[in-house]
């Protein structure tokens, strides 16, 4: 499956989250592999609008395995301060899911109607 999710940076600790990204520690990659996220992206307008995207066979079950991993809370406690509007959850937990509304694989190869000439 594919997921697709939304938070909010707070502005000013854009530059900080993007340099804590380019050096996520090995521990916490490797959870992630581990658990099942593949294809797993962060992208960050500059209003510091964050959408993710993730490949997994289970958005549930992956998210569970990492909360099952002591690197997943050390993680999402120092990244928690970054967010705005947790309401006390943290990152893994207080995002928006987003509906997906099309992918171009699967478009292509249902509802295709041939056009008489």
């Amino acid at each position: 499956m594919r997921a697709c999710f939304q938070l909010h940076v707070k502005p000013e600790r854009l530059e900080e989250y993007k340099a804590r990204h380019s050096a996520v520690w090995p521990q916490m990659r490797a959870a992630l592999v581990s658990a099942g996220w593949r294809n797993y992206s962060l992208f960050l307008r500059a209003d510091g609008l964050l959408i993710g995207y993730v490949e997994t066979d289970s958005l549930e079950e992956a998210v569970a395995a990492m909360d099952r991993t002591e690197v997943n809370a050390r993680w999402q406690a120092e990244m928690a301060e970054f967010f705005c509007e947790l309401d006390g959850q943290t990152p893994d937990h207080g995002f928006t899911l987003l509906d997906e509304v099309f992918h171009l694989e699967e478009s292509a190869t249902s509802n295709h109607i041939e056009c008489e000439k």
